[in-house]
């Protein structure tokens, strides 16, 4: 079943939020919270993380009904790109080295926000590319 393209895209924004936070405050706990958000998001699709609860609950109710949707397959394969990436970050402020969850985080946090504001899921596009790579031709 398809979703709404609005439900990401609000996820992206507060996942961007989220992450310039754990950027100034080099909080290691609040990029385990992003990390858990990212988790639940790949292990359950995009609906099922908190951010796409919190859409689901709050926001598209007082919104007009969606005029696009997509395949949640892409989002999905996102999630666990921004997992891998929050996880590299999550080792970097527990263990270090710092430069490796400044990098990691800073690097998803540009996602997210290409996401939030230009509508463009990096791992979305990666997930076709792979797809498209990995697909035979008859």
């Amino acid at each position: 079943m398809d979703i709404d393209v609005r439900g990401p895209r609000f996820g992206a924004a507060v996942t961007t939020v989220v992450l310039a936070a754990v950027l100034a405050t080099g909080s290691a706990w609040l990029l385990a919270w992003q990390t858990l958000a990212f988790a639940l998001g790949a292990a359950g699709g995009v609906g099922r993380s908190p951010y796409g609860l919190l859409f689901r609950r709050a926001v598209r109710p007082r919104l007009g009904p969606p005029a696009e949707f997509e395949a949640p397959e892409p989002p999905r394969f996102a999630q666990a790109v921004g997992l891998l990436f929050a996880g590299l970050g999550l080792v970097g402020y527990t263990l270090g080295p710092e430069w490796l969850g400044l990098a990691a985080t800073g690097a998803a946090l540009a996602a997210a926000f290409l996401n939030a504001a230009f509508g463009y899921c990096l791992g979305c596009e990666l997930f076709l590319l792979v797809r498209r790579m990995t697909v035979r031709t008859q």
